[in-house]
C-alpha cells in the first residue's frame, strides 16, 4: 500500500535548527518504504522532510513527494509566499491560504506525523484527530510535539488514545505503517484500485 504520510512541523523557529536532520530522516524513510510523502510545500521542517525524500529519488520502488501549497498558482507560490519547488514531484496549488491548505493537506493524508511544531501544526493535528487519521508524534523534537501527551491528557479528542509516540524516526514510521496496515486490512487493491473499502473512502 502506497500510503500518503504527512510530515507536519514548524516552518521557522528553534525546532527547525534542532530537528532538521530528524525531519530529513523522516522524509527519507517514508520514500525508502515506498510511501508518498505529503507536506505543506513550505520551508522549515516540512522542507527538510521533502529534501530527505528527494535525496533518494531514482532508487527502485521509492515513494514520491507531494506538496500542498497555500498559493493558487506556481507564480504565487514562488513570488508571494516564497516557498520551495525543487524537492517536489508534484505541487497541488490549493489557493486556500495557510488555514485552508492545512485542512486539504490533512484530509488527503492517510497518516500525519508531528515533529517540532507551532500553531499551524496544532491546527493540522486537531484536523487529523477529528478526521480519524493515524497520528504519530516524534517525541524529543521540542515545540508542539513534546506537549501533545499533556494536551491530550487534558483535552478530549477523538482517537487520542491511539496516537503513536516514539523518539526514533524509523521506529515511529514502522509503527505508523503497522497501524495503517491494520486500519486498511480489509482493503484489497486491484489493478484499477476499484475496490476501496468504505472506511478508506471516508478517510
Amino acid at each position: 500500500m502506497k500510503y500518503q504520510i504527512c510530515v507536519s512541523g514548524a516552518a521557522a523557529g528553534e525546532t527547525v535548527e534542532a530537528d532538521h536532520q530528524l525531519a530529513f530522516d523522516l522524509g527519507k524513510g517514508i520514500a525508502l518504504r515506498g510511501k508518498t510523502l505529503i507536506t505543506g510545500a513550505t520551508i522549515g521542517l516540512p522542507w527538510y522532510a521533502a529534501k530527505g525524500a528527494f535525496s533518494v529519488r531514482g532508487k527502485t520502488d521509492v515513494g514520491v513527494s507531494i506538496g500542498f501549497s497555500p498559493a493558487s498558482s506556481f507564480r504565487e507560490h514562488v513570488v508571494v509566499y516564497k516557498l520551495p519547488t525543487v524537492e517536489f514531484d508534484y505541487i497541488n496549488f490549493t489557493g486556500m491560504a495557510y488555514v485552508g491548505r492545512d485542512v486539504h493537506l490533512v484530509r488527503s493524508s492517510d497518516a500525519v506525523i508531528t515533529i517540532g511544531g507551532r500553531m499551524g501544526s496544532l491546527h493540522e493535528l486537531a484536523t487529523a484527530l477529528e478526521s480519524h487519521k493515524v497520528c504519530g508524534v516524534l517525541m524529543g523534537s521540542g515545540g508542539l510535539a513534546d506537549f501533545i501527551p499533556t494536551l491530550l491528557a487534558n483535552v478530549d479528542a477523538p482517537g487520542a488514545e491511539d496516537v503513536i509516540y516514539d523518539t526514533d524516526p524509523d521506529r515511529l514510521l514502522d509503527k505508523v505503517i503497522a497501524a495503517l496496515d491494520k486500519k486498511y486490512a480489509d482493503f484489497k487493491p486491484t489493478g484499477d484500485d476499484s475496490h476501496v473499502s468504505e472506511d478508506r473512502a471516508r478517510g
